[in-house]
């Protein structure tokens, strides 16, 4: 249901992040797929399942040990900022991680969605601008020395990571299909060229 959950929530500036390779810059295709993968399919759908929970769903904890969908949504916007915005980007880093975790709301939704997209469109900006040489160099992020590389993979692989738990908790807290894939049983729709596998 890509098509239907992509015009819900419109592509900024109505881009489509090319995938196709660039025989001068094998980076491209790879950074290419980090971009679109954070805000063309992940992001659109934290956003869905943030918008339709009830506000105190949004900071609903399963257990002590567990995180609300407000913590997660936090703990997203700080590690893309922390290793994308200021790791690669050379942005100063204010990142305060423990407070992503030991917040119990009410932020109101509104705020927390305004925070996660402008990080990832900050981000997005970043990974626009770089190449194979940027991705080979390494870097010194929350205490790890990487490379480039390694940074955009981590951040990629974290936020779908959380976004799975965040979609996991939506459905629990409102036992319904959230229409991201289709379900066992249901007619599958013609996939687009470039379409998102299904979750």
């Amino acid at each position: 249901m890509e098509g239907q959950l992509a015009g819900k929530y419109p592509r900024p500036e109505g881009e489509e992040i090319p995938m196709k390779p660039n025989p001068t810059d094998p980076a491209r295709p790879f950074l290419a797929q980090a971009r679109r993968a954070l805000l063309q399919v992940h992001l659109p759908r934290i956003e869905a399942c943030v918008r339709q929970l009830y506000p105190e769903h949004v900071w609903w904890r399963p257990n002590p040990v567990s995180n609300s969908v407000g913590n997660l949504t936090l703990h997203l916007e700080g590690n893309v900022r922390q290793w994308i915005v200021s790791g690669l980007g050379g942005a100063p880093d204010h990142r305060q991680r423990d407070r992503e975790f030991s917040e119990l709301g009410p932020i109101p939704r509104s705020a927390l969605l305004t925070r996660l997209r402008r990080a990832v469109t900050e981000a997005d900006r970043v990974l626009r601008k770089l190449d194979a040489a940027a991705l080979a160099r390494t870097y010194s992020i929350q205490g790890f020395r990487v490379t480039g590389l390694r940074a955009v993979f981590h951040v990629a692989e974290h936020f779908s990571h959380h976004a799975g738990q965040i979609i996991l908790l939506t459905k629990t807290l409102e036992g319904k299909d959230l229409k991201f894939t289709h379900l066992p049983g249901e007619k599958k729709q013609t996939k687009k060229a470039g379409a998102t596998p299904a979750l």
